[in-house]
C-alpha cells in the first residue's frame, strides 16, 4: 500500500532558494499516491517556475488569487476544501509571520486563514532570521494554534553560513509527512527497542555473529515513532540509517546491549525485544589474531559462556516495561514460540520462520499471547511493524 494513497495535499511555496528541494518533494509525494495541488507565493515563482511544478504534479498551479480558472473565483476556498493537509514547504520567515497573525494578501496566506483542514510548516531561512526573538514569537504561537512545524534543520546554508534554520531535505519532509497521517496509538509512552544482531570477539579480528539485518527492529521503531512514541533504539552493526526522530545508541556485543537496556530501562513504558542477541560468548578470547598451520590445521579450541538474558531480565523487574518479545525459529514455532513466552514471563511474543524472513524486506509474524496464537497478515516489512504496533497498543494497560 503507498503510504499516501487517497490523500489530497495543498504543498504552498513562499520564496527561497529552497525551492529547488520541493520539485523532489512532489516527485516524492505523488510517486507514494498522494494527489499535489501547489500553490506558490509571487516570490516563489523567482525561484523555480510554475510550469516545473506543474509538470511534476500533474495538476494545475495555482499563484494569482484572482484565478479565474476556479469557477466561483474563490482558490482560497475551493482548494482547501476535502484536502487532508496543507503544507507550506519552504516556509519564509514573512510567511509564518503572516499566518501567525492572521495576515491574508495574497492567494496562499488567505488560504491558509480560510483553511478546513491540518495546516504542516517546514521553515527555510538564514540562522540569524530563525533565531530572531520574533521569529521564535512566530513559531510558538503557530504550535498554540496546532500548527505542526517540521525541522527546521541545521547545516550550510546558502547564504554561506552554518546553523539552525535550513529547512529538511525532501526525504524528511516526506517522512514525517506520512508519520503525521499514522495513528497516534502510543503518544506519551517511551519504547525501548533492541535491533540488529550482537558480534562477539574471538580475537582482534574476527567475531562471531548472525545474519540478522535489523529490517524487522527499524522498522518498528519507525513504527512507535509514527504512533506518537518516543523511541529508543539500541542497535548492533547494521547498514541501515536511523529512523527519522529516533534515539539511536549502538553497541556490538550482547554484554553491551544489557548494559544499554539496563541504563535506559528506567522510564521505558514498553520494551520490545528484536534484537538477534547472541546466548553464548567465547570466553577465551585471543589477544592476538589467531593463526592457521601451513597444513591450514590447527583450528582453535574455543570455550563458551553464557551471555546475559535482556529480555528475561527486563521482565522481572518490578514496575518494569511491559514486554514484548520475538522468537526466530527454524522449525516447530509455535511449539517453541509459546515455550519462550512462558519462560520468559512476558505477555507477548512475536515469532517468524528465520530462513524465510532475515535479509528479507517482507515478513509473517504470528502472535503468541495468554489467549493463543493470532497470524498477521503477510507483507512488507513497514507494514508488519505498524500492524504490530496497533496490537501491542491494543493490549496495552490503560
Amino acid at each position: 500500500m503507498l503510504d499516501l494513497a487517497r490523500k489530497r495535499i495543498v504543498l504552498g511555496m513562499t520564496g527561497g532558494i529552497a525551492c529547488y528541494k520541493i520539485a523532489e518533494l512532489v516527485r516524492r509525494m505523488t510517486e507514494q499516491g498522494a494527489t499535489v495541488d501547489v500553490v506558490m507565493t509571487e516570490a516563489a515563482t523567482h525561484f523555480i517556475t510554475p510550469v516545473t511544478m506543474q509538470a511534476l504534479s500533474g495538476r494545475p498551479v495555482f499563484v494569482d488569487a484572482w484565478d479565474a480558472r476556479v469557477p466561483n473565483n474563490m482558490a482560497h476556498i475551493d482548494l482547501t476544501r476535502g484536502a487532508d493537509a496543507v503544507l507550506i514547504a519552504p516556509a519564509s520567515a514573512d510567511f509564518m509571520a503572516k499566518v501567525a497573525h492572521g495576515m491574508a494578501d495574497d492567494l496562499l496566506s488567505t488560504l491558509c486563514v480560510a483553511r478546513a483542514c491540518p495546516l504542516l510548516v517546514a521553515p527555510a531561512m538564514n540562522r540569524e532570521m530563525w533565531a530572531n526573538p520574533a521569529t521564535q514569537r512566530n513559531v510558538e504561537t503557530l504550535r498554540g494554534d496546532g500548527v505542526t512545524i517540521l525541522g527546521p534543520s541545521a547545516g550550510e546554508q546558502a547564504c554561506g553560513e552554518t546553523g539552525d534554520g535550513r529547512m529538511l531535505e525532501a526525504h524528511e519532509i516526506l517522512t514525517d509527512l506520512i508519520a503525521f497521517f499514522q495513528p497516534k496509538l502510543l503518544a506519551g509512552r517511551h519504547v525501548l527497542l533492541t535491533a540488529g544482531p550482537t558480534s562477539e570477539p574471538v580475537d582482534p579480528v574476527r567475531v562471531l555473529s548472525n545474519r540478522s539485518s535489523g529490517k524487522t527492529g527499524y522498522a518498528l521503531a519507525r513504527a512507535a515513532r509514527e504512533a506518537g512514541a518516543r523511541v529508543t533504539l539500541i542497535t548492533g552493526a547494521t547498514f541501515l540509517p536511523i529512523p527519522r526522530g529516533v534515539t539511536a545508541l549502538p553497541v556490538t556485543t550482547a554484554r553491551q546491549m544489557h548494559d544499554a537496556v539496563m541504563a535506559s530501562v528506567g522510564d521505558a513504558d514498553i520494551f520490545i525485544a528484536v534484537a538477534a542477541v547472541a546466548d553464548w560468548r567465547v570466553k577465551n578470547v585471543s589477544t592476538q589474531k589467531l593463526k592457521k598451520t601451513s597444513e591450514g590445521g590447527g583450528a582453535p579450541l574455543m570455550e563458551f559462556e553464557p551471555n546475559p538474558d535482556i529480555l528475561a531480565e527486563v521482565a522481572k523487574l518490578e514496575n518494569g516495561p511491559w514486554c514484548v518479545g520475538f522468537a526466530a525459529e527454524t522449525e516447530k514455532l509455535a511449539e517453541h514460540a509459546e515455550a519462550k513466552r512462558t519462560r520468559k514471563g512476558i505477555p507477548l511474543l512475536v515469532g517468524n520462520l528465520a530462513h524465510k524472513v532475515m535479509d528479507a524486506d517482507t515478513t509473517e509474524l504470528v502472535l503468541f499471547d495468554a489467549q493463543g496464537t493470532h497470524p498477521l497478515p503477510a507483507g512488507n516489512k513497514l507494514d508488519a511493524a505498524r500492524r504490530l504496533i496497533a496490537e501491542i497498543a491494543a493490549r496495552m494497560p490503560v
